[in-house]
């Protein structure tokens, strides 16, 4: 296991890792070092060979992770907030960017900066005690770790607009209608679907898996972009020793045996 302040990561034979945002005093609030672990913690993550996939979620029952520090939000200027805002939405990104899928397992409280983690995590599941809100304006403010971007393409302008702009939350049920929660579960059999469905997408390609992510995140730069990188993908992905397994397996109606080459 890794050695953090504010986080724990723990390793399984399977492939999967479990980070923990471990503040349970704190309903894990978002804080300066919470930040800068998280950006530590993908970059152990990503150089680790024996990580396939990873399982994001907050210590305790009450609160996967419940925002921000507000008290250093509160100090902040036009400076220092412009600041502020990219380093977070640089951390988020390099989640959502990751070649490794990350999957949010969201147990009580997902508000402000909590609910933007958990969107920059490629898929959600939640607990059916969960709360996600970005409850921002009601603090004279915006979200600004992405969750203004990644809520809309997720759920569409006009579901994401109401969230913001009454910072009212939504329960899990809701959560999963919108399109914001990809299953809901109860809280002492969440983990156990989240380890489900991480495990049947590391049984696919992992080439494939990587290449999917890459794509859907191109066509947020533009239909022709996605398209483009789409094609481009598709065809990389037919030079590989997994395409070839894949099809084989296929048609000699065998399971793959994937090597991620």
């Amino acid at each position: 296991m890794a050695v953090f302040e504010t986080l724990l990561l723990e390793t399984a034979a399977d492939g999967i890792a479990v980070l923990t945002v471990n503040r349970p005093d704190k309903l894990n609030a978002l804080n300066a070092t919470v930040m800068r672990e998280l950006h530590a913690a993908v970059d152990r993550i990503e150089a680790d060979d024996t990580v396939r996939g990873v399982i994001v979620t907050g210590a305790g029952a009450k609160a996967f992770v419940a925002g921000a520090d507000i008290a250093a939000l509160a100090a902040l200027d036009s400076e220092s907030g412009t600041e502020f805002s990219r380093r977070g939405q640089a951390i988020f990104s390099r989640i959502e960017s990751s070649s490794k899928p990350f999957l949010a397992l969201v147990n009580g409280f997902a508000l402000g900066g909590g609910c933007e983690l958990a969107m920059a995590c490629h898929l959600r599941v939640a607990t059916t005690n969960a709360v996600f809100g970005l409850p921002e304006t009601s603090l004279g403010t915006i979200p600004g770790f992405g969750g203004t971007q990644r809520l809309t393409q997720l759920v569409g302008k006009g579901r994401a607009l109401e969230l913001m702009l009454t910072g009212k939350p939504i329960k899990a049920d809701q959560a999963m209608a919108w399109g914001l929660a990809n299953r809901v579960d109860e809280p002492d059999a969440a983990m156990a679907t989240a380890r489900d469905l991480m495990g049947t997408i590391l049984g696919r390609g992992p080439l494939a898996v990587a290449s999917a992510i890459q794509a859907v995140l191109a066509g947020q730069e533009g239909a022709e972009t996605g398209y483009q990188a789409e094609a481009e993908q598709f065809g990389d992905l037919c030079d590989t020793d997994d395409f070839k397994e894949g099809t084989q397996a296929f048609l000699n109606k065998r399971p793959p045996t994937f090597t991620g080459h």
